[in-house]
């Protein structure tokens, strides 16, 4: 029987409870092992419970997936609060990779891993966001001199990706020994292949650093609310 609950918070933490074991169940068994009886008989709730937040098992697990990229996000977003340094390409590719790879099912996601996660996958409106943001942050590095100048934003931008996805690739089975130097193996990969000399003034690189983490923090919010996840 489902439990309908008026209260917000009470509702979030439901919400907040079936994601969690939905993502304990997808990385214990694999996508298509997981059903929506699974998920609710572990969580403790009956399955028209689980039908109150999200109308089909694909829309659970894109859910579990979206709050994935979304905790990765962040955590980038909360380095460069910490340090306007981080805003930088090769700081930015090495902290994302750390982020992700310590995340195995956002791994197996970006990895296309038919075993864990079946054939899911973000939606149009999903992918143009993060399209957008990726480049609005190219452009925001070659307004402040930080990226090489031979090449167009569209260039650099098809040539970083392909390079940060291999490197993931490539980590795909491997143990976590090792990670922190593979990471800084990218970041002075695409130090050398991306980045100009140029060193702007502390002011200037905590104004980018901001620009940058509204950005980050635009599209985890605006994917969240898409997939009807509840507000951190």
């Amino acid at each position: 029987m489902s439990e309908r609950l008026r209260d917000p918070q009470q509702r979030a933490a439901r919400a907040t409870r079936i994601l969690d074991t939905a993502a304990d169940l997808l990385l214990l068994h694999g996508y298509r092992r997981v059903t929506i009886d699974d998920v609710a008989a572990r969580a403790g709730i009956g399955k028209g419970t689980v039908y109150l937040h999200w109308k089909t098992r694909d829309q659970l697990f894109g859910a579990v997936l979206t709050r994935e990229v979304g905790s990765a996000i962040s955590q980038v977003r909360q380095a460069l609060v910490e340090d306007p340094q981080a805003c930088r390409l090769h700081r930015f590719a090495r902290d994302y990779f750390l982020a992700v790879a310590s995340r195995p099912l956002l791994l197996g996601f970006l990895l296309a891993d038919p075993e864990l996660l079946g054939k899911l996958t973000g939606s149009p409106e999903r992918e143009e966001r993060h399209a957008k943001m990726g480049r609005g942050f190219l452009e925001l590095l070659a307004e402040h001199g930080l990226l090489r100048d031979d090449l167009d934003v569209d260039q650099l931008r098809y040539a970083y990706q392909a390079t940060f996805e291999g490197f993931l690739r490539a980590e795909g089975g491997t143990s976590a020994d090792g990670r922190e130097q593979r990471a800084d193996l990218l970041a002075g990969t695409v130090r050398r292949a991306f980045e100009s000399e140029a060193a702007p003034a502390d002011a200037a690189l905590r104004d980018l650093a901001a620009a940058v983490a509204a950005l980050l923090g635009d599209v985890v919010d605006a994917d969240r609310a898409e997939a009807g996840i509840p507000s951190a």
